[in-house]
């Protein structure tokens, strides 16, 4: 449908000044999206599908789209007269110095470093106390930066590297061998990896994991048949040992090899879901060894975090929801000779280990708790972090007596920490100078009751003093799945939002993993509901507690959080004023016949597998919700032409839906991001051209003509 639409935003007071003022319209002018006649049948229901043609990513009239879209979204937001000021004051804010931990291979200590504005992290290196000398600038990848490193990894005395490239944000990687001390690439690039990082096996050769490359589209074309392949230094590709994955019959969508540190066991996970897997190990000192079978079901998450010799440790949700390690020798391996290591507690555990100990980090109500265990499983200490927040990191070498952790919360920009694995003594090693102060901020844990009464916490951080009066502008950020948990971390963008006076708040919603798998499985499924609401009850609080109102909330998630905000803006078009879905998963019909989508049936089920998951998820699937003649709230749709983790094609469609049928004046665009995926490697210019773009967006739909913080304004401009 073709409309001109004008945009008469309401007038509001400004947090900065005491007069008020009224946004100019903005004309949009929607391009035709046709319509086909396609449908599916599920179980004797027709479900239309008129857009199906944009799932086709090669193309002519899907590139054509594509352009006609960016043309109006750019067209728009070239005319918010503030998203050149937001765009300068975040290359100001993100011009630092950013400096990874070091680490230690062979006789360097390398370490990633960023001068402020460079588009990629580069890698340094030094050797004692020689000045450090550029090591890999992925930078020179490629001309645009859209080229990314995404792995490195060398061979236990360091005397061989391998690194992973993806290009365009896409998930296929590229592995390109190395001699380190020569810099020199040693043979011809390893082509057509994916989800996989590099494990050597001595100097000798490495594993890997692939699929077979799709017949249809690479960006698209359904991915099922995961593969661990064993590579032999100077041999061809093509000769690579099939190590595990050849089974038809049997098919695995993501399969990991890893070889232990000592070199003595090569383990392999493989699953067909985003949760449980099978657990198999090989003895790699005996050529004839066969792979022994740990767990031959995929009921639990289990993985072997250590070894020595053969008493192996696992870390596993097996009879525990939260976490437990166990113990077990490698000649009886399977569940009922496991020994309990350290137990399960009440709170979550994300163990590691380095300087020949255990790191225990649990989660408590999302915040960091870290105690130290010997290997005969006997406390050490507790780690006294630096404040309430995120720790990271507590790892290394089991001969390291000492390494490096980093510690943030939202208002604390990440800092490392040089840690002394006998003592339990630390020093701060490095800590950003950026032009933020965090003592001017603030955040708090509070707890609301979602619609069943179930507690769910929510941080909320602004500035200090900051009037609750219902008109603060506010980013209420989710996620809620796959057992993945938001935990309190410093953004540079985030940061602009809080210096214009805005909130940024983030609910721990069901399906996270913030309480372990009970909380995780209470959001799956026919639970699904279950995430919606508690992310709606947290915009309640919100609103109820004069934090902010409607017409100043924002709803924002990326991937299953676009999801999130899909469902959201859908079910309750009335609760906020501006909707952020980011590289959403949004046919909620088809989700898993693209790339490897099928994976994550253990947390939303499939069209196909019963009536009753069909009529479920049909019921939720944004794309499937949008309704004729609602006022849905003004939103913009990011995502990216070369994602193969969630599909463009669940954007576009869900852009075209709301366009046709956008009852009110809000303005409903999709910003395409060309050359780039699903956001992992994306380039620091794009990154901020995008949060300038999305804040922008924003603040110009709820009402404000210029910067709410004219003070900071004024500051960078002079």
């Amino acid at each position: 449908m073709n409309r001109n639409v004008l945009i008469p935003l309401a007038a509001i007071f400004f947090i900065a000044c005491d007069s008020s003022t009224k946004n100019e319209p903005i004309a949009v002018n929607y391009p035709i999206t046709q319509k086909v006649d396609s449908a599916d049948i599920y179980f004797g229901t027709e479900v239309k599908d008129p857009y199906r043609w944009l799932e086709d990513d090669r193309s002519t009239e899907t590139e054509a789209w594509v352009k006609e879209q960016n043309l109006t979204t750019f067209g728009y937001l070239e005319k918010i007269p503030f998203r050149e000021d937001l765009k300068k004051r975040l290359e100001k804010l993100w011009d630092y110095e950013k400096l990874g931990s070091p680490f230690k291979e062979g006789d360097y200590t390398y370490f990633y470093k960023n001068d402020g504005l460079q588009n990629q992290y580069v890698i340094y290196r030094q050797k004692d106390d020689a000045e450090p000398e550029v090591f890999l600038d992925p930078n020179t990848f490629s001309e645009d930066g859209t080229t990314s490193l995404s792995g490195l990894v060398f061979t236990k005395d360091g005397s061989m590297a391998a690194y992973l490239i993806s290009e365009g944000g896409s998930d296929w990687r590229k592995a390109i061998v190395m001699n380190p001390e020569t810099k020199e690439i040693v043979e011809d690039t390893l082509v057509d990896i994916k989800f996989s990082g590099v494990s050597w096996k001595g100097n000798e050769g490495f594993y890997y994991s692939s699929y077979d490359k799709p017949k249809g589209s690479e960006l698209s074309a359904k991915t099922d048949q995961h593969k661990v392949y064993y590579h032999k230094l100077g041999t061809s590709q093509k000769d690579d040992d099939l190590v595990f994955g050849a089974t038809p019959e049997e098919k695995h969508r993501y399969v990991f090899g890893r070889v232990t540190e000592d070199s003595r066991y090569l383990i392999i996970s493989a699953s067909n879901s985003t949760s449980g897997n099978k657990l198999y190990i090989k003895e790699l000192t005996d050529p004839n060894s066969k792979l022994v079978t740990i767990l031959d079901h995929e009921d639990t998450d289990s993985s072997i975090m250590e070894n020595v010799d053969s008493k192996l440790y696992i870390v596993t949700n097996m009879d525990a929801p939260n976490q437990k390690i166990v113990t077990v020798d490698a000649s009886n391996p399977t569940p009922e000779h496991w020994v309990d290591f350290i137990p399960e507690t009440e709170n979550v555990l994300s163990p590691n280990t380095g300087g020949g100990y255990f790191f225990a980090e649990y989660m408590v109500d999302a915040i960091s708790k870290v105690f130290q265990y010997d290997y005969d499983g006997k406390l050490v200490r507790e780690v006294k972090l630096p404040g309430v927040g995120s720790a990271s990191g507590f790892g290394g070498k089991k001969e390291d007596k000492e390494f490096y952790f980093s510690f943030t919360n939202y208002n604390t920009p990440g800092s490392s920490y040089k840690y002394n694995v006998e003592t339990g003594e630390y020093e701060q090693y490095w800590k950003p100078e950026i032009d933020f102060n965090p003592e001017d901020y603030e955040s708090q844990q509070i707890f609301y009751n979602s619609k069943d009464g179930t507690k769910i916490p929510m941080i909320i951080t602004h500035k200090k003093g900051l009037e609750m009066n219902g008109r603060n502008p506010t980013i209420l950020y989710g996620y809620g799945g796959f057992n993945i948990s938001l935990t309190p971390s410093f953004s540079i963008a985030n940061a602009i939002w809080m210096e214009q006076g805005g909130i940024y708040a983030v609910p721990n919603l069901r399906g996270g993993g913030e309480y372990g798998k009970k909380w995780h499985d209470a959001g799956i499924k026919t639970k699904k509901q279950n995430v919606f609401d508690d992310f709606i009850a947290a915009a309640e609080y919100l609103i109820e507690n004069k934090y902010t109102s409607k017409d100043y909330l924002a709803i924002r998630g990326g991937s299953n959080g676009g999801l999130l905000v899909g469902a959201t803006m859908t079910q309750r078009p009335d609760l906020m004023k501006v909707a952020l879905p980011a590289v959403g998963v949004l046919d909620m019909l088809r989700y898993h016949t693209f790339t490897s989508g099928a994976g994550w049936a253990y947390d939303y089920g499939t069209s196909e597998e019963s009536q009753e998951m069909f009529e479920y998820l049909k019921g939720y699937s944004p794309v499937h919700n949008v309704r004729e003649g609602t006022e849905y709230p003004a939103t913009l749709i990011t995502t990216g032409d070369h994602d193969d983790r969630v599909v463009p094609a669940h954007s576009f469609k869900f852009a075209a839906e709301l366009q046709e049928k956008q009852a009110g004046t809000n303005p409903i665009l999709i910003r395409i991001e060309t050359n780039a995926g699903h956001g992992a490697g994306t380039p620091v210019s794009k990154t901020i051209e995008q949060y300038a773009d999305i804040f922008g967006f924003t603040l110009y739909n709820m009402g404000y003509e210029t910067l709410p913080n004219q003070s900071v304004l004024k500051e960078f401009k002079e």
